[in-house]
């Protein structure tokens, strides 16, 4: 899909085409086909790699400069599923002319972009970078609490009943807290080398740092790293959360199996003494018309003390 948008000057954004393409637009390209990479290439001459770099789904986030163009690679959240988190990769390509996106899906950080008209402009290319990248950040700090609501749920339903389902459920959220630790840690590194690459001579018509945009950059670090140190502490209590889980379901397993040992040792000595009376040779009160009684009577007794002695030492 190729969409190409620029801003009016009143605020509100216009679509164009390839054939209208003109100075200051945003060129949005998601799961492109070879033919649309190619037009775009050719039309505002950016290098096939930049815009091809963001379509490896496990690429990491870093930046590429080029004469004429700079390639911000960074990875954004998604939600997959209700409780299903992961990350893709988002190319924003900075021209002298234009800025381009390039994504293999759609994803919340853009498509608020293409609803919001007096929030950003389209010519104002290093502005818009980043407040793509400010945009992304509060998304991660957005799922990371979705993420720690879902867990703290979790958790209440297996305080009332462990089930392998819910254990299920936690893994899942920590594997998405490992896909956003990893893309948060390399995110800053990215935002670490904007802001010292910012003043760079040689790039400066590419990518115009004003004081504004200083200011934004500099939320832009602030709510990234406040994600990483969330991703952080929530992922160490999640796996806490798991291991410790993990152990009391193999505590329960433990007690069941404590339980039915006891059992088995009660029931094995009405078993041994009626294996004794029932050989085939004489045995006391043999001839006693009360004998079963006796005998059923020193079973039960017998079998009683011994439940009394587990009981004692804790085995039921």
């Amino acid at each position: 899909m190729l969409k190409i948008y620029k801003s009016l000057e009143s605020g509100p954004l216009k679509e164009l085409s390839l054939k209208t393409l003109e100075k200051g637009a945003w060129i949005n390209v998601v799961a492109p086909t070879p033919y649309e990479l190619k037009l775009v290439g050719e039309l505002t001459e950016v290098e096939p790699n930049f815009l091809r770099s963001a379509l490896d789904n496990e690429e990491r986030s870093h930046i590429d400069v080029e004469d004429d163009s700079i390639m911000v690679l960074t990875n954004v959240p998604v939600m997959r599923a209700p409780e299903m988190y992961d990350t893709l990769p988002l190319a924003i390509i900075l021209t002298e002319e234009y800025i381009i996106t390039v994504c293999l899906h759609n994803t919340p950080v853009i498509d608020d972009f293409n609803h919001q008209t007096g929030s950003f402009r389209t010519f104002k290319r290093t502005r818009f970078l980043l407040q793509i990248l400010y945009k992304s950040a509060t998304y991660y700090l957005r799922y990371l609490r979705q993420i720690d609501r879902l867990s703290d749920e979790i958790e209440i339903e297996l305080r009332q009943s462990l089930q392998n389902k819910e254990i299920l459920r936690l893994l899942e959220l920590q594997k998405g807290l490992t896909y956003f630790n990893t893309s948060l840690r390399s995110n800053a590194a990215v935002l670490d080398k904007l802001l010292r690459i910012r003043s760079n001579r040689s790039i400066q018509r590419v990518i115009k740092v004003y004081e504004e945009d200083e200011d934004l950059l500099e939320d832009v670090i602030i709510e990234n790293k406040q994600a990483r140190e969330m991703g952080d502490m929530y992922s160490t209590i999640l796996a806490r959360m798991v291991d410790a889980f993990s152990s009391i379901m193999s505590n329960n397993l433990n007690l069941v199996m404590r339980f039915l040992a006891a059992v088995t040792i009660i029931l094995a000595i009405p078993t041994v003494i009626s294996s004794f009376f029932g050989m085939n040779v004489p045995m006391p009160f043999a001839d006693d018309e009360l004998g079963f009684i006796y005998v059923a009577a020193a079973s039960v007794l017998i079998a009683f003390c011994c439940a009394v002695m587990l009981w004692r030492k804790n085995m039921f």
